[in-house]
């Protein structure tokens, strides 16, 4: 999946990083917890128009070992092996698809991530439930134990950024839009695929939430990026960006034509 002709160091994640971290208000200044909610669509080199990848990594039923979660930079082994975050739960979740659901929380701020792992072929109900918890038409409440407190969290359409993570699924198949209005309070969207915004932006534009990142060019969706990302993005001032990935770009059948910018 991942090409080896590029080799360009530049730190174009550390820039997206630290441009969206400057303008980021501390999370002390909120009333209620913050809340990402990242939909992982598992690789999968039977279901997914990827270049296949090892077989322990690409398969799609496999999460504890899946390049998108259980792997070295998967969102499951990524966060739960950081100082910064503490593992809440782990275990089945809520639908079949979801093979695995973690939910952490940062140790030194009040924000919570709530991750689903979904079966890979099952790519096309991931993408659907990401885009309909960015249109605010889904919700869900969390029950966790922090401390040996009980502490319900907002997840779903409630939660005040949503992420995908995984093959971009739009270049092999569309779904119809789904569409959206503006909340009580904003939603933030970031999209973890290549060429995320050229095959996304319509269908954000119709949930009515707000891109805080998004992609130009090819990428892997690994868990680096989203781990300082879910830090960022207050709820009162961000900014739009769009990365052009440089760093270790995945291809697949129709994403090796689009060269990075």
């Amino acid at each position: 999946m991942f090409s080896k002709t590029n080799t360009t160091p530049l730190p174009w994640i550390a820039f997206a990083i630290f441009t969206l971290l400057s303008f980021a208000i501390p999370s002390a200044v909120q009333s209620s917890p913050r809340v990402v909610h990242v939909f992982v669509a598992l690789a999968d080199n039977q279901h997914q128009a990827i270049v296949p990848v090892p077989p322990a990594l690409g398969n799609g039923s496999d999460p504890q070992r899946n390049l998108y979660w259980g792997a070295a930079f998967g969102v499951k082994t990524f966060f739960k092996s950081s100082d910064e975050w503490q593992l809440l739960f782990s275990g089945r979740g809520p639908k079949g698809a979801i093979l695995d659901r973690c939910v952490f929380k940062n140790r030194n701020e009040d924000v919570y991530l709530v991750a689903d792992a979904y079966q890979g072929s099952e790519i096309k109900l991931a993408v659907t439930d990401f885009l309909s918890a960015a249109a605010g038409l889904t919700s869900e409440n969390i029950h966790v134990k922090v401390n040996s407190a009980d502490v319900s969290i907002a997840a779903g359409g409630a939660a005040d950024v949503l992420g995908y993570v995984g093959h971009d699924a739009f270049m092999d198949f569309q779904i119809p839009p789904i569409a959206g209005a503006k909340g009580h309070k904003p939603r933030r969207t970031i999209i973890l695929a290549c060429a995320s915004r050229a095959f996304f932006s319509p269908y954000i534009q119709q949930t009515g939430a707000e891109p805080l990142l998004w992609t130009t060019g090819l990428m892997a969706p690994e868990a680096y990026t989203l781990k300082r990302l879910s830090m960022a993005g207050s709820p009162t001032k961000t900014t739009k960006r769009s990365v052009t990935a440089r760093r270790r770009p995945t291809t697949n059948t129709r994403s090796a034509a689009l060269a990075p910018r």
